[in-house]
């Protein structure tokens, strides 16, 4: 199989200086928290180990990244080329136990999940399912340290096509920005990359040309403005207390738990957005925090008066750039109303800490941080990262994909799913992931915190349909007030049992057919 023999003039393997983010993300694995990126793509049909290894030969080997290690040493880390390289060790073809069904297939991720990466090789592997539900699966696992979760997505993505035999050239990324990218970008990314380019022009001023700044009380003193706001966030999160202890938040193991649901339709979740005044990430997290509420109720915890927070990164880079590879992300920590009872006041609690976190410089502020921390100590870096991870008690993520059925070697994509590490004492993953007109929603959990993930999975639909069909009953003459939710919600949930069937039927029957080719 294809090896690698890239030397420089003296004979050694060729190296690279890793980036401070990407050193920070490096440093950060623990047994109890390994720092991969899994994800899962499921086939409607077979996909075979022979045309899977060509095309990550030809596409995801386009990376030079991918052959190269990430090398620790005491004065710092930086990428070396595996001269030993060798593809059969990173694709590699699994068989389910038992019987090939979704059940199996979660078992499996969740071995996979807990299992780290050999950190004398190129930190990523690729395990193939042949049979799996009448087709295929294939299982990925990249180290954090190659690139945040927007990158790698984008990376799966360039091994997909969005036609069986796709034209010479053809390029699904292109495609994909150019139909829902843009809009994508413009709505959700473009403010926060404005920040972080705003932030590192004139952190680089700073370090290279100190003189001019020095010369410059203007420069100096817009520099000043920003650094303050950014100090002033640093404060506020330092000054946030702790995450309340709850059953999600226990001591963790080395075994994670892995489960998906059912996907919902995307229309659906924009409608209710629309009709809410919220974005659909903020009724799909208000729909996260009741499923949670309803778990922990059920496993006998009191939630209320009980609020708790989730990471959300959030990409600070156009969408266009995230194959370029490594991390440039910044964390948010937003608060999921699990103590409210109410499904519309969550959702509005959602939506307004949302705005509030919108407009702030968190997200600037922690990228800074995660640099920083990738040139401390290990100890320095062990007691930030504790200090962080105490006042969350999960990691939510929202990637948008294309709305489009593609194409791997030939085998549709039917499904797929990915799962980001938690870190520090952290043990809660969520994850979102749109694709081809539908919302996918996983989960992943330390066994000691929720050792059956599918309890809470079950309750992600439920707590849907309870905003659905509040959004679908409700006169909209006048818009929802507040002290009004309460009475709203009883007044549209009294006739639940008379339509929630029929929408149930019709939504498993549209889920059993294979997504639309045109």
């Amino acid at each position: 199989m294809p090896k690698t023999a890239a030397k420089t003039a003296h004979g050694a393997p060729k190296r690279e200086a890793m980036s401070r983010v990407d050193t920070a993300w490096l440093r950060m694995e623990r047994p109890t928290n390994l720092m991969m990126i899994t994800g899962v793509l499921m086939f409607s049909e077979r996909l075979e180990i022979g045309a899977l290894k060509q095309l990550i030969a030809e596409r995801f080997l386009a990376f030079p990244r991918f052959r190269q290690k990430a090398v620790d040493t005491a004065t710092g880390a930086h990428w070396e080329t595996d001269t030993d390289f060798d593809l059969d060790w990173h694709v590699l073809l699994t068989a389910l136990p038992g019987t090939a069904d979704k059940a199996a297939l979660e078992t499996l991720v969740s071995q996979l999940a807990s299992t780290a990466l050999d950190h004398s090789k190129p930190l990523w592997q690729f395990h193939l399912v042949e049979t799996f539900n009448g087709g295929s699966a294939l299982i990925s696992r990249i180290h954090h340290c190659y690139a945040d979760g927007i990158a790698l997505v984008q990376v799966l993505l360039s091994l997909t096509d969005v036609s069986r035999e796709p034209a010479p050239g053809a390029d699904l990324t292109q495609a994909w920005l150019k139909d829902d990218g843009a809009k994508v970008t413009k709505r959700f990314f473009d403010p926060a990359f404005q920040q972080i380019d705003r932030a590192m022009k004139m952190g680089g001023k700073v370090m290279e040309k100190s003189l001019e700044m020095y010369r410059d009380p203007s420069l100096a003193g817009v520099l000043a403005k920003e650094g303050g706001e950014i100090a002033r966030e640093l404060g506020h999160v330092l000054m946030l207390p702790d995450d309340p202890e709850t059953p999600l938040k226990a001591g963790l193991g080395v075994s994670k738990r892995c489960a998906w649901a059912e996907p919902l339709p995307l229309e659906e979740v924009k409608t209710i957005a629309r009709a809410l005044d919220c974005t659909v990430n903020d009724v799909l997290l208000a729909a996260v925090a009741g499923a949670l509420r309803a778990y922990l109720l059920e496993s006998g915890f009191d939630p209320d008066g009980c609020g708790i927070r989730a990471t959300v990164p959030v990409n600070l880079r156009p969408l266009e750039h995230a194959k370029k590879l490594g991390n440039h992300f910044g964390l948010v920590f937003l608060d999921l109303p699990i103590h409210e009872s109410n499904p519309l006041r969550r959702l509005q609690h959602v939506a307004a800490n949302m705005r509030e976190i919108k407009s702030s410089r968190q997200a600037v502020m922690t990228f800074g941080v995660l640099a920083a921390l990738g040139m401390a100590p290990p100890a320095v870096q062990k007691m930030a990262l504790e200090l962080f991870s105490k006042k969350g008690t999960a990691v939510a993520t929202n990637v948008p994909g294309p709305q489009m059925p593609l194409f791997m070697a030939g085998a549709l994509v039917s499904d797929l799913m990915f799962w980001v590490p938690q870190t520090g004492s952290i043990g809660v993953g969520i994850s979102i992931l749109s694709y081809n007109g539908r919302v996918h929603f996983g989960l992943i959990s330390d066994a000691k915190c929720i050792d059956r993930p599918q309890e809470v999975i079950d309750r992600f639909a439920p707590e849907f349909e309870k905003l659905l069909l509040a959004t679908l009953l409700e006169d909209w003459d006048a818009p929802i007030r507040p002290e009004d939710a309460e009475d709203t919600l009883r007044r549209c949930l009294m006739p639940i049992a008379a339509v929630a069937r029929p929408i149930k039927s019709a939504r498993a029957a549209a889920r059993r057919k294979p997504p639309s080719i045109e």
